[in-house]
């Protein structure tokens, strides 16, 4: 299943419903307060443990890759977002937006090894990230040279990740968290737009699951995102994200949480696992629907046609 965990360049989070009165669920509190959300005026600055529990549950474009590479599907660069769109981002918001965009793309590139590709994201997001003044964090000639060689690609991925790292916390640090969230946003857009363009060409199980899972995950994003909604941009970027959250209404995931029991780990210590046990209901139709929706909204927010 498609669990998100990026630190990095490179966004499922299990939604749960909980029925039963010894059953609890930090997830239903999450739907809660999504639903229940006070409304305030002006722009509060988030906290860092709220963006870092959302980067946890936004799925890694690595292991986003990595799930589709698992069930045979071919690298495809209709999938990706065009460098040649990358002007087209004027204001800083715009910006951070393309830098999780094309830092998603540069995830799923590496993925399969597509090194002579890498070169212009690579370069696509050092400009970005210049123009909104984070990058001294981007170390731009040590990834170009990792690039010319596939035999790199670990290395290429883990600076790539760190620079990307550093450039989230440094936003943070800094008291721009908008463009944290922004950077985040084009993250989680990108990673879905690529599941589901892979869900048109294959439906499986797990693609559907992955898919069914981002029902808490963009609950969480929009959360953040409506705080800064002054923002023409985010302001759109919300109504058009709204649409897809409207369809995932009508997906019910439901966690059964199960007695905890302690195992030892390879290393030899002892650790604990979650014997939870979760249940999708989700029709083709809202699949289908919360497909079409997520490739829609992409589009509109990269300039394309």
């Amino acid at each position: 299943m498609l669990r998100i965990t990026i630190i990095s360049v490179i966004v499922a989070a299990v939604a749960g419903l909980c029925f039963s009165s010894c059953t609890t669920c930090a997830r239903q509190d999450d739907e809660d307060l999504f639903n229940n959300m006070p409304e305030y005026d002006g722009e509060l600055q988030v906290a860092n443990e709220v963006v870092e529990t959302m980067i946890r549950d936004i799925a890694s474009p690595i292991e986003m890759a990595y799930l589709i590479k698992s069930i045979d599907v071919p690298f495809s660069r209709d999938y990706l977002a065009s460098t040649k769109v990358s002007s087209t981002f004027i204001t800083s918001s715009e910006q951070a937006f393309a830098l999780g965009v094309y830092g998603t793309d540069l995830g799923y590139i590496n993925m399969y090894e597509k090194t002579s590709s890498v070169l212009k994201y690579i370069s696509v997001m050092k400009d970005l990230a210049n123009e909104i003044n984070i990058g001294q964090f981007f170390d731009f000639n040590t990834l170009k040279d990792l690039a010319t060689n596939s035999e790199n690609i670990d290395s290429l991925m883990y600076i790539s990740q760190r620079s990307f790292t550093r450039m989230d916390e440094y936003l943070r640090e800094s008291h721009r968290s908008k463009l944290s969230a922004l950077m985040i946003a084009g993250v989680w857009i990108e990673g879905m737009n690529i599941v589901a363009r892979v869900a048109q060409e294959k439906r499986t199980k797990e693609i559907g699951e992955s898919i069914a899972d981002q029902k808490i995950v963009l609950q969480r994003l929009l959360i953040v995102l409506k705080n800064y909604s002054k923002d023409p941009m985010i302001a759109n970027m919300v109504d058009l994200l709204d649409d897809i959250a409207l369809l995932y209404e009508d997906v019910k995931i439901v966690t059964i949480q199960g007695d905890p029991t302690v195992e030892e780990g390879e290393d030899g210590t002892l650790v604990v696992k979650y014997n939870d046990v979760t249940t999708i209901n989700m029709s083709d139709e809202t699949l289908d629907a919360i497909i079409n929706k997520s490739i829609e909204v992409r589009n509109k927010l990269i300039n394309v046609e």
